[in-house]
């Protein structure tokens, strides 16, 4: 388990799946903690649990879609922990499966503006800090679908193939001044989103008969990536994709 001891890392969308897996490895990894969603309650139960962990935790609420909040979520976390040394952007939504034919612009900006928007205020307001440190080190959150298509799920699709774009190139621009961008993209994860998305046991087991190690993975398994990757000093712009093969062939 690498050490970081000393080190401040700030995870958005920490109450529930694979954020909630990082949240955990990193107070586990001796990391201080700062954790951030919408609801305060599971904030403020998930930061003492991380504290029973032996880890220092805070939770600040914040919405990545409205800018304000993010700016202060990064702002808070300074303040409380001294600096910021490594950014898990984790916030996402699924949206609706619908087809192309039938898609909303209500619905493009219900994905759009977690997916794509909150990461991208995210990072604007994490390199603010991070060029002052001369330092750090984000790791966004994709998805296979980052790489692929996939039939009813266009939005979700698209704004993934997005963060990825935007990650290289905050990777090119955050070169400069000694910070690293990078992207963990998951396949199938035993998380709720992955029961909405195949909606019932028969096409969740087909889905998966698709993946070469036939199962879906644990937050934890994406969690480790996350942690591999925030650590990785020379390596920036890229995408660790950890997805059982999904995208091997």
């Amino acid at each position: 388990m690498n050490d970081l001891a000393g080190k401040t890392a700030l995870v958005t969308g920490a109450l529930s799946g694979i954020g909630r897996a990082a949240a955990h490895a990193f107070a586990r990894a001796n990391a201080r903690v700062a954790i951030s969603g919408r609801r305060a309650d599971e904030g403020v139960a998930l930061a003492q649990t991380l504290r029973s962990l032996g880890a220092q935790a805070q939770f600040i609420a914040a919405d990545v879609r409205v800018e304000d909040d993010v700016r202060a979520l990064i702002d808070g976390t300074v303040a409380r922990f001294g600096r910021l040394d490594v950014a898990v952007n984790a916030a996402g939504t699924e949206g609706e499966p619908t087809p192309v034919i039938d898609q909303t612009s209500a619905r493009y900006a219900d994905v759009f503006d977690t997916n794509v928007l909150g990461t991208l205020l995210a990072m604007k307001h994490q390199l603010r800090v991070m060029a002052l440190q001369r330092s750090g080190s984000i790791v966004n959150v994709s998805s296979t679908m980052g790489a692929r298509g996939a039939a009813g799920a266009s939005l979700y699709v698209a704004s993934k193939h997005a963060v990825e774009g935007l990650t290289k190139s905050a990777a090119l621009e955050a070169a400069a001044f000694g910070v690293r961008v990078n992207a963990v993209a998951p396949g199938p994860v035993q998380t709720p989103m992955l029961d909405r998305l195949t909606q019932t046991p028969e096409r969740k087991a087909a889905f998966l008969d698709t993946v070469p190690l036939k199962r879906a993975g644990t937050p934890d398994e994406i969690a480790e990536g996350i942690l591999y990757v925030a650590s990785a000093a020379f390596m920036t712009g890229e995408v660790l994709r950890v997805n059982g093969g999904r995208t091997a062939s």
